[in-house]
């Protein structure tokens, strides 16, 4: 990070020498395009922390300071824009993340973290409506959270879908759940062997489950008809708009194809990709087109004024913890005999990473097994000897179970921790299940990591968790998930400070793309890139954290995302809930919304009776007056919530309704 350092000491040393040599220029300074005034303005800049007010021209700041010193840059036709004391945070960066499969999972079944019937019911209706033969796909359950924790089997889906082959993702993207005609039409039988790298589970019998983890699913997911181009820049597109309604400017997509890397020049070309990408190239294998794409094309720097940097490349090294996938140094606590699966052999894995090394790329290989990181540091240490490169800034992506001593290997090597804060809170149901008490104790490691003198580089790996930043900041403060458990934290010395986490996914963020002269904080000559948001981050309470709502985006001074808040905004475990009509709203601040659509939402039971619904949600019930509008059934919202165990906050500024599970609850 010293180079950021040098780069503004350099900066006032030459602004010095012009202002001795030409003292007249303390009165031209031109006129800005926009200024912001009346802010709480977080900069991320250590030597200058806190603002109110900025001045922008063209795509970058010109100041950040305070009032006073702001009135310089207002000229005739400057837009003076008054923040009215919001709080503004630098543009956030998603450091771990894959763009198009968040838009495509905006068109599928939405199975994320929802109770099984409730995904075998949306299976069957997507049947329903379906020509036979036509594939039924879905992402994100996790059986974690149901009430039988087994990974389910086929035959389940053969009940709601006996004409239609169905694929379903695990949230964790590394296993797939799929029915009889999808294995069928694969040619997948019991006597089917795994390959490297993946497994067909199996019955005690020994017949085929349903479920294959990673090379083993990809047999199956070979033969589902492709993603045309023009669905794939919709996803793109639909991926954008949800990133920048979060405060997103800039995001790291892990792991494109060169097809893809050829989309997206399109879509800038045309004008309607706004959004900053760091995209990663996804390297399988020494050969194919994405290898021959490394051996011919240098690293770029930045294009499209700075939307597009291509410079680095995505290595997968193994699977996930919660599909036994992860590859460790010893068996899984809860399966005895099994270690997971390798990608790659040692020398294997030595020959596709020197194949990015070796021509000039950024590496990062996704690594969550002890034994993966373990592997990997191997190399990355071999390469490093064999062939040392000035500041390679290797990335190891996930870093979740790692012994002591490759934790202290990589940050003796430089390498940068790319973790995601939210895969604790979501893991931590089953992860010591998974390792045992004894390695989980220096697993999802980010305080070790940071007080050893690391930086830690944030993200959400969206879709497979929400890529709402505000849930990753409010699990790297808390180590609690949505519903604030467990209560304190999960091994809560392993938290991070409120600067820490959003240095994750700014300042630190953009060091680990090489863009930290470009952007991350709020200092003079980087992009004007920043959010407004609806609360204090800094000061409100921990629970609130994941409520936040961006009310305003603006990328190179432009304006990209602005929160409609002509209808309030009602939350539930800080996801927005979609409504099929409007809500009802009544002095003073009474607000209903129609009970099967939020029933529904959060996958809670309602029945009616005489003028009053029953709602039912984790064996906790209410019983509430129904106000019947336009043929629609409504109920208040806050005795809804309280009712079954929830609180309840209203933030003016963006109109919001928050619900957060009391701790304890």
């Amino acid at each position: 990070m010293k180079s950021g350092r040098l780069r503004k000491v350099l900066a006032s040393l030459l602004m010095l020498s012009m202002l001795l040599s030409a003292v007249p220029a303390l009165a031209a300074v031109p006129a800005a395009d926009s200024v912001y005034i009346n802010g709480n303005i977080y900069t991320m800049d250590d030597d200058n922390p806190h603002a109110t007010a900025m001045a922008i021209s063209g795509d970058r700041l010109v100041y950040v300071g305070d009032a006073s010193g702001v009135q310089a840059y207002i000229g005739s036709g400057t837009v003076v824009n008054d923040l009215r004391g919001q709080t503004v945070l630098p543009g956030l960066i998603e450091g771990h993340m894959h763009v198009p499969n968040l838009g495509q999972s905006m068109l599928m079944i939405d199975a994320f973290w929802k109770p099984k019937d409730v995904i075998l019911q949306a299976v069957k209706e997507a049947a329903e409506a379906a020509e036979p033969g036509e594939w039924i796909q879905g992402r994100g359950w996790m059986n974690t959270v149901w009430e039988d924790d087994s990974f389910p089997t086929k035959e389940e889906l053969d009940a709601v879908a006996p004409n239609n082959p169905v694929s379903l993702q695990r949230a964790d993207a590394h296993m797939f759940w799929f029915n009889s005609m999808a294995l069928e039409m694969a040619g997948i039988t019991k006597d089917t062997p795994n390959p490297q790298g993946g497994e067909i589970l199996k019955t005690e019998d020994g017949e085929v489950l349903g479920c294959l983890t990673d090379t083993a699913a990809a047999i199956v997911r070979g033969i589902i008809p492709p993603w045309s181009d023009a669905d794939l820049k919709r996803a793109s597109l639909l991926a954008q708009e949800q990133l920048f309604s979060y405060g997103f400017t800039s995001a790291l997509d892990a792991g494109v194809s060169v097809h893809q890397l050829d989309l997206y020049k399109e879509l800038y070309a045309s004008g309607e990709l706004k959004l900053r990408l760091y995209p990663l190239i996804m390297l399988a294998s020494t050969e194919g087109p994405e290898a021959d794409y490394l051996r011919t094309t240098a690293p770029t720097g930045m294009l499209y004024d700075n939307h597009l940097h291509v410079a680095g490349v995505k290595i997968i090294g193994d699977g996930s913890l919660g599909a036994r996938s992860a590859a460790m140094l010893e068996e899984y606590s809860d399966r005895a005999g099994y270690t997971g699966e390798y990608r790659f052999t040692d020398e294997e894995a030595y020959e596709v990473i020197k194949l990015a090394y070796e021509n000039g790329y950024q590496t990062g290989i996704h690594a969550i097994g002890d034994g993966t990181n373990h592997q990997v540091l191997d190399v990355y240490e071999r390469l490093m000897k064999e062939n040392p490169r000035e500041d390679p800034r290797m990335r190891l992506e996930h870093f979740q179970i790692v012994t002591p001593s490759d934790i202290d290997r990589a940050i003796s090597l430089g390498v940068l921790p790319a973790m995601q804060f939210t895969h604790a809170t979501s893991d931590w149901l089953m992860a010591e299940d998974r390792v045992g008490s004894e390695r989980i104790k220096t697993s999802y490691a980010w305080r070790t990591i940071i007080d050893k003198g690391s930086i830690i580089i944030g993200g959400s790996d969206a879709p497979v968790e929400l890529v709402n930043p505000y849930h990753g900041l409010y699990a790297g403060v808390t180590r609690m998930d949505k519903d604030c458990r467990p209560e304190g934290g999960w091994y809560a010395n392993e938290k991070v400070t409120r600067e820490e986490a959003l240095k994750a996914f700014t300042l630190w963020a953009a060091y680990g793309q090489f863009e930290e002269d470009l952007k991350g904080s709020l200092e003079v000559g980087k992009l004007a890139d920043f959010v407004v948001i609806d609360r204090d981050y800094m000061t409100c309470p921990e629970t609130d954290i994941k409520d936040i709502q961006a009310l305003m985006t603006v990328s190179g001074g432009q304006v990209v995302y602005t929160k409609n808040t002509a209808e309030p905004t009602v939350t539930w475990q800080g996801k927005p809930i979609t409504f099929n009509s409007k809500l009802v709203i009544e002095a003073p601040g009474a607000i209903y919304v129609p009970v099967n659509d939020v029933t529904s939402f959060i996958s809670a039971s309602v029945s009616k009776e005489n003028g009053m619904a029953a709602v039912t949600y984790s064996e906790r019930s209410v019983s509430l007056p129904i106000k019947s509008v336009d043929g629609v059934d409504y109920v208040a919202v806050r005795p809804l919530f309280e009712g079954i165990g929830y609180s309840v906050t209203w933030c003016q500024s963006s109109k919001t309704v928050s619900s957060s599970q009391k701790p304890g609850v």
